[in-house]
């Protein structure tokens, strides 16, 4: 399985917003995600790269079948999904920097960096944010099944004053108190301490490091040359 500096991701997130920025076109934007996806199947996230590529496959179909329309209904939904297609690779490489990246490791690079720590606390509480979200979400889910209130479209539909209440207001409530929590164990586990941090991780650049540096560069490149 492919390990991965959290420099070099953190890197390559960069080259993704400038590579999807200046994409010229949607085979280029299409090759991007392909291209992340294969880093998330090397890193072991075989399952969110491939779930991710069909996503952007769905996508790049709409795009397709919106392009085939004519008047005010076109020029909407290419305006809307083109917005798709510039954030699309940006959230799938930030999804993956989230998923393989802890926090430990996180700060071991950026104290490397001699990044300022107004800077990398946040981070480093944002990487324990989202994963703490999407688990109270599960939660939040199976416990309104139990209720017979289904989090999905079809029963926003059919109850939405139900399912606001029983799911998206614990929801947020959950948001709210997770980031407070968050916050104050990174202050107690010593996130502010001025000296060294050690870390029994070994972060540095290998070779998969560089190649993956230099495929995403040229990759980028190509998007000034097209």
């Amino acid at each position: 399985m492919l390990t991965l500096d959290p420099r070099t991701k953190l890197f390559i997130l960069l080259l993704c917003v400038i590579a999807a920025s200046l994409a010229p076109s949607l085979v280029y934007g299409a090759g991007l995600v392909i291209l992340i996806g294969m880093m998330g199947i090397l890193c072991g996230y075989w399952r969110s790269a491939l779930m991710g590529i069909a996503g952007y496959a769905l996508l790049y179909a709409l795009t397709l079948w919106a392009a085939g329309l004519t008047g005010t209904l076109k020029t909407t939904l290419l305006a809307a999904f083109g917005l798709f297609h510039k954030v699309y690779p940006c959230g799938m490489m930030g999804g993956l920097f989230i998923t393989s990246t802890k926090v430990n490791e996180f700060l071991s690079a950026m104290h490397r960096l001699r990044v300022p720590k107004k800077i990398v606390i946040p981070l480093a509480v944002m990487i324990r944010y989202f994963p703490t979200i999407g688990e109270d979400w599960r939660y939040i889910k199976d416990a309104m099944r139990m209720r017979d209130v289904s989090p999905t479209l079809a029963g926003f539909v059919k109850q939405p004053v139900m399912t606001v209440e029983c799911i998206y207001v614990p929801l947020l409530s959950a948001a709210s108190k997770t980031a407070d929590e968050l916050s104050i164990a990174a202050l107690t586990r010593g996130i502010e301490n001025p000296h060294p941090r050690t870390c029994l991780v070994q972060t540095q650049f290998r070779f998969a490091d560089a190649i993956a540096s230099v495929v995403f560069l040229l990759y980028t490149a190509l998007a000034l040359l097209l």
